[in-house]
């Protein structure tokens, strides 16, 4: 639940634009709500997937729970002209997401932008005790990738067509699916063992010597306990045609179990699957090794996901759209190579089967 003292000691911040105006920069409040959904509708249209953006009711539970908090750029006359979100969206609850920022295009040159990132990444989190922070930058465009490293995130994978191209279709900015990249931040260290699984461990390695806590690395053991059982559970996004899938416990039965859920799954209108792996699992290369024989690839480095780190992989029904990924880091580009040839690897273990 939220914190109200904690709340309560959060100043706003000002940004003042080029006609003198002031815009405060702070915590969504109640009355707030109604300009947020304005906000998107100017932005986005009503094709925003997330809809509590858009219903003042839900915002309010959202803050009051502690499960989103959504920091406003509120002009003088109570206009809200910008938003950044700062949310809940993994199993652990000490994770936000860090997402869903717009300003209105007349305000984009004005230092809004800025002033929300900093009040969202540098402010709220020592504030509020957050533990990590995450968020997906869209690849479509390079402007919130540079905020990546602006802020301090690390890069930790991309996730694939992740976002239908209608989406974007107000700002015409894409013409095909849209990919993201991962990226983390830590706030409070969080240390424990992982096991790597062997296909996947020079890669993981890497991007854990560029991580901003510690870890004790382990190669994964061979498999199971016997007679143990799997436990696993999925949503559905509609909109965005995608599956995720979050394995809670990896037993001897996985294969089966997993099979019969994705079966279901695919009963829909899905483009994109995704499975979150828990890697302080010492047999999770076992589930890495069923995966890519059902034609799973290497997604992305989840740090605490589940309290622990997590590990996604992923599939695409459709070729990916390779060639509208734009990045910006080095590092983002050696994810991309390492992502692409492991689709071409797994590709060509599921025609050898």
């Amino acid at each position: 639940m939220m914190d109200p003292e904690k709340i309560s000691r959060l100043a706003p911040d000002e940004c003042k634009l080029s006609s003198g105006e002031t815009v405060f920069i702070h915590l969504f409040r109640p009355q707030d709500a109604p300009g947020i959904g304005r906000l998107f509708q100017a932005v986005y249209g009503d094709k925003y997937p997330v809809r509590r953006f858009y219903e003042p009711e839900e915002l309010a539970r959202a803050l009051e729970a502690g499960d989103n908090y959504s920091v406003v750029a509120r002009k003088e006359d109570g206009e809200i002209i910008g938003h950044m979100g700062f949310f809940r969206s993994a199993p652990f609850p000490g994770l936000y997401e860090a997402g869903a920022g717009l300003v209105l295009p007349e305000f984009r040159k004005e230092g809004v932008s800025q002033s929300l990132l900093h009040y969202t990444y540098e402010v709220l989190p020592e504030a509020l005790g957050i533990d990590e922070g995450w968020g997906e930058a869209v690849c479509n465009h390079l402007h919130m990738q540079r905020v990546v490293e602006r802020f301090k995130f690390i890069e930790t994978g991309l996730e694939i067509d992740l976002m239908p191209e209608e989406a974007f279709a107000k700002e015409k900015s894409s013409s095909g699916r849209v990919a993201s990249l991962v990226a983390f931040r830590c706030y409070s260290p969080g240390p424990h063992a992982v096991y790597l699984p062997s296909v996947y461990e020079k890669a993981l390695r890497s991007i854990y010597s560029r991580l901003d806590d510690r870890r004790t690395l382990h190669g994964s053991v061979d498999g199971p306990p016997a007679g143990s059982s799997s436990s696993a559970s999925f949503e559905i996004f509609e909109f965005a045609q995608v599956a995720r899938v979050k394995v809670k416990a990896i037993g001897e039965d996985f294969e089966s179990c997993f099979k019969e859920m994705e079966a279901g799954i695919l009963k829909g209108n899905i483009k994109v699957l995704q499975v979150w792996l828990n890697l302080a699992c010492p047999w999770v290369g076992r589930a890495v090794q069923i995966l890519r024989g059902q034609g799973y690839f290497f997604g992305a480095l989840l740090p605490r996901w589940f309290g622990e780190d997590g590990f996604m992989m992923q599939k695409t029904i459709d070729r990916p759209g390779w060639e509208n990924i734009n990045l910006f880091s080095d590092r983002a580009r050696e994810l991309l190579k390492i992502i692409r040839n492991d689709r071409e690897d797994v590709l060509s273990l599921q025609t050898r089967q």
